[in-house]
């Protein structure tokens, strides 16, 4: 289909057309290349800009628009919106910041004036070669991977396994906790941070929705928003963790426990001082 393309440049009450000749610059856009129809006005964002939008697209056959005003942050989906309910693709718009990028940054009219040409210009181009795109909705996994065990993951994990969603929580070292579990107190009350992340730890042990994945590092991250998938290398354990209790028996005569300085090893095996 032939684009058939309308302009449509806002004074945006004084903060454009204080600096920009808007008429101008439509009689401009009018000459520009599959532009049927360019138009000025004070408020494009209000209800009567709006529906001249939509009574172009029905009356003149417009299946392109291109609106000059201010930040697309602030009125693209207004715009995209106005498309759609006039029955075109709403990605079939394109915006031009005539505002920020020109009016509000020189007092130069002639110069504000040529810069917002070649914005509405560079827009009308753009938009000349746009597709229509179609939002799709895809399945989404709603389980959440937390990297790291410190207290800002626990205390995350535990309100988002609260909710009854599943959490993966992955630690690199053999116990949870982070640096909060080397302090004595905390800033600002110096409460103890054993009292405030031991029962933290607990809970997150015990959580019916929280897989606790310790001495554990992310090989790969894959895929795309809501359908990650995650490689996690599990480091050897030398323990069945089916059998473990916790208790540290297995430590006392662990072959790879950091020997403390002043400390050594016998050739049978002994420790020597």
């Amino acid at each position: 289909m032939e684009p058939r393309i309308g302009v449509y440049v806002c004074h945006c009450g004084s903060n454009i057309a204080g600096t920009v000749d808007c008429a101008e610059v439509a009689q401009f856009a009018q000459n520009l290349d599959s532009v049927v129809v360019a138009r000025a006005y004070k408020f494009m964002c209000s209800e009567p800009g709006q529906q001249l939008i939509k009574d172009d697209i029905k009356d003149l056959g417009l299946n392109r628009v291109v609106v000059a005003s201010c930040s697309p942050t602030m009125h693209e989906p207004t715009f995209r919106r106005a498309c759609q309910e006039a029955g075109i693709n709403p990605y079939l718009f394109e915006m031009a910041n005539i505002r920020e990028h020109c009016s509000w940054v020189t007092k130069d009219k002639q110069m504000a004036t040529e810069k917002a040409k070649a914005l509405v210009s560079a827009a009308v181009r753009r938009v000349y070669y746009h597709q229509p795109l179609e939002t799709r909705e895809v399945p989404v996994n709603p389980n959440t991977l937390i990297v790291g065990g410190g207290i800002a993951g626990i205390q995350a994990a535990l309100k988002i396994a609260d909710s009854e969603h599943k959490v993966y929580m992955v630690e690199r070292e053999p116990s949870i906790g982070g640096h909060m579990s080397q302090l004595d107190k905390t800033f600002p009350t110096l409460d103890c941070s054993a009292c405030i992340l031991t029962p933290r730890m607990t809970q997150v042990g015990s959580h019916p929705y929280i897989e606790l994945m310790t001495y554990s590092e992310i090989v790969e991250v894959s895929g795309y928003v809501g359908n990650f998938t995650v490689k996690i290398r599990k480091k050897a354990r030398y323990i069945d963790m089916d059998k473990c209790t916790g208790c540290g028996e297995c430590y006392k005569n662990c072959p790879v426990r950091y020997v403390p300085q002043g400390e050594r090893r016998g050739g049978d095996g002994s420790r020597e001082s």
